[in-house]
């Protein structure tokens, strides 16, 4: 008679041969054994992350209280810091509005042709932010000051906050908008007191992404003649390199980026926005405009006409004007330069976030959290401090790196290690660990494990790290002004130094293949957008 218990009858169990002796407990030895290394090497790239705060530091302890005020506590500093808060007010209340609304037609009515709304509301994204200004000041030459510097910046970074906003509206259960109509609420009622609560997350992390890029921004500002704390470093530096008034503005852009993390973190609060419930949640209808379709779609078209046809319809002038000869062997140089750097900075950036990224997959825990700030923190920082950080440090302990290609490469991986985060920790997690285990079961190390599987499941994440990363080193300006080798000319400042000698045609070419360039991106970003909205 069999032994097993009858309860046990119709379950197929399955016995898994031991592995060899010594290997199977070797293989276990060497997945923590791994940890070391992997540990050792976050570390060195979250001390690397800590320069700039290290170097703010230490510029101020080198001042001196008596030095130091006497530079900062000047009217020009005030000036300056009055702009830039003006410049915030102005903008972000304002991209929030349009994104939100851009949200709700293009998620939430009957509008028709509703996909094609949407690309028009995240299209401006593939359009650098100076290359917005130089489309406005070349169709309206006498643009200059706040209001210009408020409407360019609206264009340019609404897409933002748009891209978060419409992701979360589509994943909100409508349920709780049921049980408020039947509490008799009117739709707006609805919208203010159900909806709109539930897109603060949203609302929020796209502010704080509009916030610090006009903390960062230097070309948009400086074609428009806006003064911020960025283009005045930017000019202490281009006029006396590591100047002591230049080194000082930068801590105090750090503290202003540290006060909106502050104040954002404040605001978002500490909420659950979870769905919890049986069942899976249903998609919110759509409601019908009715009479204002019509106003709706024009909303949509002057946006569009005013971000895109704008700077679009101007480089294309431009073009028209040059004609053949803009088209010179510079431009194919700073394309192919461009594109070296930025394959460059996107695998040294990728390579750097593997080991923090891991370990928050496999080893979580307090060390793990506080490495993956210092990794994470530097990407809210100005490029501009990043590169006054990296010629101080240079110059003073390490002069032959100055103005050296690793440099620029070290500058591009601090100031994008985020992007490449954001893609390698979700596809990481997608790769069961007990995979891992079982190679190493059967005699696999873990780096062989790590290679043959986990790597081939995250491929698709590390793909878009080297997209997001590439990307975005293509179109930096104000880091790769201040630290690119001689001869090293990238589309962006070559743009940026024939509009400084107001050859608008000259660097029309330059600006249209930035969009080229950045067209990718924008369709990476959408793509994420609907892939984590459940579309």
């Amino acid at each position: 008679m069999n032994s097993r218990n009858s309860a046990d009858r119709g379950i197929r169990w399955t016995f898994v041969r031991p592995a060899a002796p010594g290997r199977s407990w070797s293989g276990w030895r060497g997945f923590a054994s791994t940890r070391g290394p992997v540990y050792g090497a976050a570390l060195i790239i979250a001390l690397l992350c800590l320069l700039p705060i290290g170097f703010i530091v230490t510029i101020a302890l080198q001042a001196g209280w008596d030095a130091a005020s006497a530079l900062l506590l000047r009217p020009r500093v005030g000036h300056l810091l009055l702009n830039t808060l003006l410049l915030e007010l102005c903008t972000l209340p304002a991209a929030l509005t349009l994104a939100l609304a851009f949200a709700w037609l293009a998620e939430r009515t009957t509008l028709p042709a509703a996909r094609l709304l949407s690309w028009l509301a995240i299209a401006p994204l593939a359009v650098p932010a100076f290359v917005h200004s130089y489309g406005w000041i070349t169709l309206v030459p006498s643009m200059n000051g706040l209001p210009a510097a408020v409407l360019v910046s609206v264009l340019a970074y609404t897409p933002f906050v748009y891209l978060p906003v419409a992701a979360q509206l589509r994943r909100l259960d409508p349920a709780l908008e049921d049980a408020a109509a039947s509490l008799g609420l009117d739709p707006l009622a609805i919208f203010c007191r159900v909806i709109l609560p539930q897109l603060r997350l949203g609302l929020c992390a796209g502010g704080m992404l509009v916030a610090l890029h006009l903390l960062a921004e230097y070309g948009l500002f400086a074609l428009i003649r806006f003064e911020t704390l960025t283009t005045a470093i930017m000019d202490q530096f281009q006029s006396a390199h590591s100047a002591p008034l230049a080194n000082l503005l930068g801590g105090v852009l750090v503290l202003a980026c540290l006060a909106l993390m502050a104040i954002e973190s404040l605001i978002r609060g500490a909420g659950r926005y979870a769905r919890l419930g049986p069942g899976a949640a249903r998609r919110a209808p759509r409601r019908d405009l009715g009479p204002l379709t019509v106003p709706a779609l024009v909303f949509f078209l002057s946006w569009a006409v005013l971000s895109l046809a704008v700077p679009g319809g101007t480089i294309l002038r431009w073009l028209a004007a040059g004609g053949w000869s803009v088209w010179t062997p510079s431009l194919a140089l700073a394309f192919t330069q461009t594109v070296l750097l930025s394959l460059a900075g996107a695998l040294l950036t990728t390579a750097a976030a593997a080991p923090i990224a891991w370990l928050s997959v496999r080893a979580p825990g307090r060390l793990q959290r506080l490495l993956e700030t210092c990794h994470s923190y530097v990407g809210s920082l100005p490029g501009v401090v990043v590169g006054l950080a990296l010629v101080t440090v240079t110059v003073s302990v390490a002069l032959p790196l100055y103005q050296t290609m690793l440099t620029l490469l070290l500058a591009y991986m601090l100031l994008f290690l985020p992007r490449a985060l954001a893609g390698l920790r979700p596809s990481l997690a997608q790769a069961p660990i007990e995979l891992e285990r079982a190679a190493m079961a059967l005699g696999r190390t873990h780096w062989q494990a790590f290679f043959v599987i986990t790597l081939r499941i995250a491929a698709p994440g590390v793909a878009a790290s080297l997209a997001l990363v590439g990307l975005g080193a293509s179109t930096e300006l104000t880091a790769t002004l201040m630290l690119a080798p001689n001869g090293v000319n990238t589309l962006a400042t070559g743009f940026w130094s024939l509009t400084n000698e107001i050859d608008y045609a000259a660097a029309a070419p330059y600006a249209a293949m930035m969009i080229l360039a950045s067209l990718p991106l924008t369709i990476i970003l959408r793509n994420q957008s609907m892939r984590v909205s459940g579309r």
